[in-house]
Parts: structure tokens; C-alpha cells; sequence
């Protein structure tokens, strides 16, 4: 390894330089002139190899420096590792750049970088995808002109970033903002996208309200007939009343309270098994004798089942779905309304269809009606005895067996609630 340039080198090739001239001088009597030509050819020397770096510097693209000789070795060959540690460095930067961007890649959050002043330095992939920006075309843009939102404005100009703020952007999606220092002169702005949670939040809020009023008039009618009961006598016709209607909405208290575990029960199987043989015939033999003791002949009730059409499932969800179908289908159609139930092989697999020639349903009532205690009419279902609950219950069950429930209606026409499992849940039924 080459020795670093010293003073004494220095010297020592300037003696050598010189010690010929003066070995000479003593001979011929022109010493100082031979000095002079001496030190000339030193300088000369040296501005040789001064051009040679100027010109590896400047005008030269070769990463290899020039080779010195002497006092310029030293040099050369340090300029030369000083340029290696460089880029070595260099490629540990753009590696860790790299790696720090493929982390930021890599998070749940849009992440955008900003100046004190708004102007925007770098973002990763999501903030182009929720907050809707342009990589690199947004490079050196104000935020506040990209988001255009009173409330932002207020909380970057504010410059208080205690407390996260909650924007609805304009494509209706609900973004949680968080911004913090992140180096001298810069900041970061944290996005995340919280729909799914407000949704879930304002879902909770009406599923509890719905919860407590569906049970608070029930609840208010046993309160007041008991307190009739206790506070004076009644006579055996009344005291029959009273009992039946008290029997009644006890009745209503105990339906919802099943349905609303079933719905929870459903809705908690995110793993549901659907490896089980299901006796889809034998269910839907016995579903129609339930509903025609429910119906005592106030309904024409026809069945049309496929006895070799068997399927693979969870049998307490099909159950379910197929039998709240039906008993809808009885609890709020007219009487002598006609109500077909149908179970026939079809080319997309295997469809259930209950239809019925009653009243109808209003098209904007439709895309509702799986909602948890969504009723058209909340008079007549509650006088049935309906909780709102029961589509519900089939929507989830029908999405565990990849299915979707289909529901058309027109007024004065009737109505048609169908689902179809898919061909890889199809079972024929084993011959004897």
C-alpha cells in the first residue's frame, strides 16, 4: 500500500531534483544556474501531473485516476479511495432510500412529505390512490391546492397536530389525517382510510337503537297489563285478553331475541363449513308442512322440489335462509294470495325461488330490504309479528355459500325472492 504524502517526501524528492545539478556545479562552476534549472524542472514537474488531474476531473470519464509518480502517487491513489468510499456510500444511501421507500410501500397508510410550507416533497403509492395524486407530476405542489377542503386548510394552517382530523373526501370515503415533524424543515402527513370503521360505527349505533325500541313496546305492554292485573280485578273475558296479548308479545320478545342470535351466529362463522351433505329434499318436505298448519289454508301453496337435487352446505344456515324466505312470503301476502316455492336444477347451478302474486313492494324499497330491521310497512309487520331481521339472516347465509339473494317486484304484480348455489356445491342424490 502506498505511503500518504508527507513534508520529508517532499524534501527528499526535492533533494533528488537538486543533488545532480549540484554534483555538476562543482565541476563546471555554473551551480546557481544548474539550481535554477533545478527547481524549473521541479515546477515543471509539477504542473505535468497538476494538468493530468485537471484533465481525470474535468474531461476524463474513466472512474480509474492517473498514475503518478513520486510525490503525486500518494495523491492519485487517495483521490482514488476517497472516490470508492463515495460510492460506496452512495450505493448505501440509494439503498437505504430504496429500502425505505419499499417499507413506506408497504404500510397501510398513504404517507406524503411535505415542506413547512405545504409544498410536497414525496408520497408513497396509496396517497396517489386515496387521496387521488400524481407521482412525480404533483412534485413540488401545495397540498391545500390538491386538497380542497376547508377543514384541512384550517388544520394545516394551524399548525396544531395534536389530535388527528377526520376528512370525507369527495369520492365519500372517510380519511383520518395525522401530521407530524418529520426533519428539519419538513413534515409528514399520515392518511388512513377509516370508511369501514365510521360505516361499522353508524351500523352499531342503529343496530342498538333498533334493538331497544323493538323490545321497548313489548316490554311497555307486559309493564302496563301487569300493573292492571295487580291494581284491580278483572273479569274472565278481559283476564283472557289480557293474557293472550301478554302471551303474544312475549312470543314477539322471544322470535327477535332468536333471530337476532342466529344473525349473530351467522355473521360471527367467518370459516363456516360448507362440506356437509344437505338433505335439501327432506327440509323443504318438512318446511312445507310447517307453513301450510302456519298458512290453515288461507294461501295456495304450491311446491315444486327436484327430489335429486342435493347439495353440499351448512345445513343450519340453509335452513334458515330457505325458511325465512317462505314464512315471509305467508306472514305478508293477503290471504288468498298464491305463493310458489321452487327447487330446480338451473345451468348456473341450483336455484330455491319463492314468488307470489300478492301487493307488491315499491322499487325503492328493494335495495333496502336485507338491511337489519328494514320493514316496508311498519305497522303491518309488527302486527305480524315481523322483526325486520329475517332477510338479513338469509343475505349472510346466502354469502357463505357464495351466493347473493335476488329479489324483484312490481306493484299489484307480486314479488320473487330467489338465490342460486353454484355447481361446485351440487350433490346428486346416491341411488339406492
Amino acid at each position: 500500500m502506498l505511503e500518504r504524502l508527507s513534508l520529508k517526501k517532499l524534501m527528499l524528492e526535492l533533494v533528488f531534483f537538486c543533488l545532480p545539478a549540484l554534483l555538476t556545479g562543482l565541476f563546471i562552476s555554473y551551480l546557481p544556474w544548474l539550481l535554477l534549472i533545478s527547481v524549473l524542472a521541479v515546477l515543471l514537474w509539477n504542473f505535468y501531473n497538476q494538468l493530468k488531474l485537471s484533465h481525470w476531473l474535468w474531461l476524463d470519464r474513466s472512474m480509474t485516476p492517473p498514475t503518478g509518480h513520486w510525490n503525486w502517487a500518494p495523491l492519485f491513489y487517495g483521490l482514488y479511495q476517497m472516490q470508492l468510499r463515495n460510492r460506496r456510500r452512495r450505493r448505501e444511501l440509494a439503498l437505504l432510500i430504496k429500502s425505505f421507500r419499499s417499507g413506506a410501500e408497504s404500510l397501510p397508510d398513504a404517507l406524503v412529505i411535505t415542506t413547512i410550507e405545504g409544498n410536497i416533497f414525496w408520497c408513497n403509492g396509496l396517497a396517489q390512490q386515496l387521496l387521488g395524486f400524481r407521482w412525480p407530476e404533483d412534485n413540488g405542489q401545495n397540498i391545500l391546492n390538491l386538497l380542497r377542503y376547508p377543514e384541512f386548510s384550517d388544520y394545516m394552517r394551524q399548525q396544531v397536530f395534536c389530535l388527528p382530523l377526520t376528512l370525507q373526501l369527495n369520492n365519500g370515503h372517510y380519511v383520518e389525517c395525522r401530521v407530524m415533524p418529520y426533519s428539519a424543515g419538513q413534515l409528514l402527513l399520515v392518511a388512513r382510510d377509516v370508511t369501514q370503521m365510521i360505516q361499522l360505527e353508524s351500523t352499531r349505533r342503529k343496530f342498538f337503537a333498533n334493538v331497544s325500541h323493538e323490545l321497548r313496546t313489548p316490554l311497555t305492554v307486559l309493564r302496563g297489563y301487569l300493573e292492571m292485573i295487580r291494581d284491580q280485578e278483572l273479569e274472565n273475558a278481559l283476564r283472557d285478553k289480557v293474557l293472550t296479548t301478554m302471551e303474544e308479545q312475549t312470543k314477539r320478545m322471544e322470535i327477535l331475541v332468536k333471530q337476532l342470535l342466529t344473525l349473530s351466529r351467522i355473521e360471527t362463522a367467518p370459516n363456516t363449513d360448507i362440506n356437509e351433505r344437505v338433505d335439501m329434499t327432506m327440509m323443504l318436505q318438512i318446511l312445507q308442512h310447517e307453513v301450510e298448519t302456519l298458512s290453515n289454508g288461507r294461501h295456495q301453496i304450491i311446491f315444486t322440489i327436484d327430489r335429486q337435487l342435493n347439495v353440499f352446505g351448512n345445513e343450519d344456515q340453509l335452513r334458515s335462509a330457505v325458511s325465512n324466505l317462505v314464512y315471509n312470503a305467508i306472514d305478508h301476502t293477503a290471504p288468498g294470495t298464491r305463493i310458489e316455492v321452487s327447487w330446480q336444477r338451473v345451468p348456473q347451478g341450483a336455484q330455491f325461488q319463492v314468488s307470489d302474486n300478492g301487493q307488491g313492494i315499491a322499487v325503492e324499497h328493494l335495495p333496502r330490504l336485507t338491511e337489519r330491521f328494514y320493514r316496508v310497512d311498519k305497522a303491518r309487520s309488527r302486527n305480524t309479528g315481523g322483526s325486520g331481521l329475517g332477510l338479513a339472516i338469509v343475505k349472510h347465509a346466502l354469502h357463505h355459500h357464495d351466493s347473493n339473494l335476488d329479489i324483484t317486484s312490481e306493484i299489484g304484480v307480486g314479488s320473487c325472492f330467489a338465490f342460486i348455489l353454484p355447481d361446485f356445491l351440487i350433490k346428486p342424490l346416491a341411488k339406492p
